[in-house]
């Protein structure tokens, strides 16, 4: 039974001095960061890809994802406004590499469910308060941009990462969205007669300046007939094409000229 107890002993210490000298070896995959915990303790460095040994008796080797995540969710804030939007996004992200360690001491391995919550939905609460639905309704993109700004600094404190975020849907109840669309449709009215009435006084502009230059026509002709009377005739002449009129008789139409020749004679 002594023998029995002996051999047992000497193996556990046998595996016991396997294990304590020659240790356990530990990949981290690409993609992916290790935290060394020595007692209990994280040490502060952050493995990057490799090949590690650690003593398996007093260290252990967390390996954590750094590679890009993408999130969709639905969350619901209040405008300006008051009115309850409806919003769905996407945001990507990752975990910055170099300070794994750090993030792992303070929140764990699962930081991004604890982390990234509260920091999306409270800043997509805080921005879309400042816009009114209307407004988000025309111009989404201020909005997501403010969003993204906002995002990204917050996220930098937590050693997160920001990729990208964007709205995807932006709804209202149906009372609202309807009396949008109707001042939307109204305001499209609108503009359509106001272009309307600038057409109509645009041609009636036209057709003053057409007057007006008519009349200074009228004008000038009389004055030019008034000092040469005769000047009636001679347009008479300048127009006609040669025909004579279809008359019937033998009578033969007579044309006045200008005694032209006769005049200068004199």
């Amino acid at each position: 039974m002594i023998k029995i107890i002996s051999k047992l002993l000497f193996a556990a210490l046998v595996v016991a001095g396997v294990l304590m000298f020659g240790g356990c070896a530990e990949i981290i995959d690409a993609g992916h960061r290790g935290v060394k915990v020595r007692f209990g303790e994280v040490e502060q460095e952050t493995l990057k890809e490799g090949f590690y040994w650690y003593n398996p008796l007093t260290t252990t080797i967390v390996e954590i994802d750094t590679r890009i995540k993408s999130w969709k969710e639905n969350t619901q804030a209040y405008t300006k406004d008051v009115q309850q939007a409806d919003i769905n996004f996407t945001i990507n992200f990752r975990l910055a590499g170099d300070s794994v360690h750090l993030t792992y001491q303070e929140v764990g391995k699962d930081w991004d469910d604890k982390l990234l919550p509260q920091v999306v939905f409270g800043t997509i609460k805080e921005v879309i308060g400042k816009q009114t639905a209307e407004a988000l309704i025309t111009n989404r993109s201020v909005a997501q941009e403010e969003v993204l700004r906002e995002l990204k600094e917050a996220m930098e404190k937590h050693r997160i990462v920001l990729i990208n975020f964007e709205f995807n849907d932006i709804s209202y109840t149906d009372a609202f969205e309807r009396a949008i669309e109707a001042k939307v449709i109204a305001t499209q009215r609108a503009i359509e007669e106001e272009n309307r009435t600038r057409q109509i006084e645009e041609q009636a502009k036209q057709k003053v300046i057409a007057a007006k230059a008519e009349a200074e026509s009228i004008q000038i002709r009389a004055a030019a007939l008034e000092q040469n009377p005769r000047l009636v005739e001679l347009e008479a002449v300048q127009k006609w094409d040669g025909k004579l009129p279809q008359i019937t008789g033998s009578a033969v139409p007579f044309i006045s000229l200008p005694e032209t020749g006769e005049k200068n004679k004199r």
